[in-house]
């Protein structure tokens, strides 16, 4: 074979490559180019399930779009306006984040999570309400026993900045966690907040003082009851007080 045979039997390969090429853009293209007709036939609500409380549910979040004439089902798909309805859940006070999104089978998902509370809150003379580990307030009128909840003299303000750091810290460590039952919040003599703390195991309270340091307080505790309690008894005091730097002053139970 000569060489202008080899040439043009190069380019003719060449030209073929390229030409199924096309088509396969080509191909791609129109199938998963949108009818401009197509109307959205189902709708997919996916709601997280909160740990400790749930605040919403799915037949809330349709009745929601409803409401608002965002509901999709039936609709020409490319007239949902998917920043809409996300825009509209997010304003929920018990919804964290949401994602909407189309599919190629004229589907739409709307995929929500819900906030996640890290302590009820019941304020003196209040509604009580939960707070998440974000700082945010979400109305309630009931708790679950498995949740710490903190009593007293909280404002919202309180439990927000402070509150909700400290609850946040509990949950996310096992063994505090499971030790601390209730924290009770009043203010001293100079008209600060501080806290006694009610655990689970013991008869005793915690008292914490200002919640400055508190990982540090409740790391030397956490010694001192691994260390001490175990030898001591869990019922020998009646007051442990971690206010002071570097120590743990106790108060014996009278007899």
């Amino acid at each position: 074979m000569n060489k202008g045979m080899k040439y043009i039997k190069a380019l003719a390969i060449i030209l073929i490559l390229l030409g199924l090429i096309v088509y396969v853009v080509f191909a791609m293209f129109v199938m998963t180019s949108p009818d401009p007709e197509e109307k959205c036939v189902d709708v997919e609500l996916l709601v997280d399930e909160g740990a400790n409380v749930n605040f919403i549910d799915t037949t809330q979040v349709e009745k929601m779009l409803r409401k608002h004439h965002l509901y999709p089902k039936g609709k020409i798909l490319k007239d949902v306006n998917t920043r809409a309805i996300e825009d509209l859940l997010r304003g929920n006070e018990f919804v964290e984040d949401v994602e909407c999104y189309k599919t190629s089978s004229g589907k739409l998902c709307i995929s929500i999570k819900q906030r996640t509370p890290v302590m009820y809150v019941m304020p003196n003379g209040q509604e009580g309400f939960y707070v998440d580990g974000r700082g945010k307030i979400i109305p309630g009128d009931v708790f679950t026993s498995n949740m710490v909840v903190a009593t007293g003299d909280i404002s919202q303000k309180y439990a927000s900045e402070v509150l909700s750091g400290f609850g946040d810290f509990l949950q996310k460590n096992e063994f505090w966690n499971n030790q601390i039952e209730q924290i009770y919040v009043y203010l001293d003599r100079e008209k600060k907040p501080v806290v006694e703390l009610i655990p689970r195991v013991g008869d005793h309270v915690v008292y914490m003082g200002c919640m400055d340091g508190y990982r540090k307080k409740l790391r030397r505790l956490q010694i001192f009851y691994e260390k001490a309690m175990g030898i001591v008894g869990w019922n020998k005091y009646e007051r442990i007080n971690l206010e002071f730097n570097n120590q743990i002053v106790c108060t014996k139970r009278k007899k």
